[in-house]
């Protein structure tokens, strides 16, 4: 099976925090073998100070941190005025979902924000609430 497990700023945050929901949601990724992903711009998101850094950077080496491009950048300018939502508020969510959308095979996207993200995202991308 191939596929991709892309994280919001809060799956991370939680998974910095060893939160219960997160550890369920990497074992399932690491049982079905899906490849964990989340944005660059995510981290700087997620980033808690009130999580140790080295808690913080133990999570981030879980996943593979997709770069911000200009490709990236100029598709989550895209999906944005697609949905007629202002970068301001959504932009770390554009980005994304941009880089989801470059993902391969099935594609779930974990997320505290699913409305946002189902709207920028496509419907071949499961997205998830966590």
């Amino acid at each position: 099976m191939t596929g991709t497990l892309v994280l919001d700023s809060e799956a991370l945050s939680k998974l910095s925090r060893r939160h219960r929901d997160m550890t369920v949601w990497l074992d399932v990724a690491r049982t079905l073998d899906l490849l964990v992903v989340t944005g660059a711009a995510t981290l700087v998101e997620a980033r808690d100070p009130k999580v140790p850094q080295a808690a913080f950077d133990h999570a981030v080496s879980l996943t593979k941190v997709r770069p911000v491009t200009e490709e990236i950048a100029r598709a989550a300018s895209r999906l944005l005025a697609a949905e007629g939502l202002h970068g301001h508020e959504y932009a770390v969510d554009a980005m994304l979902a941009a880089t989801a959308h470059l993902e391969r095979g099935d594609v779930t996207v974990v997320t505290s924000d699913p409305d946002d993200l189902r709207r920028l995202c496509h419907p071949r991308i499961a997205v998830e609430s966590i």
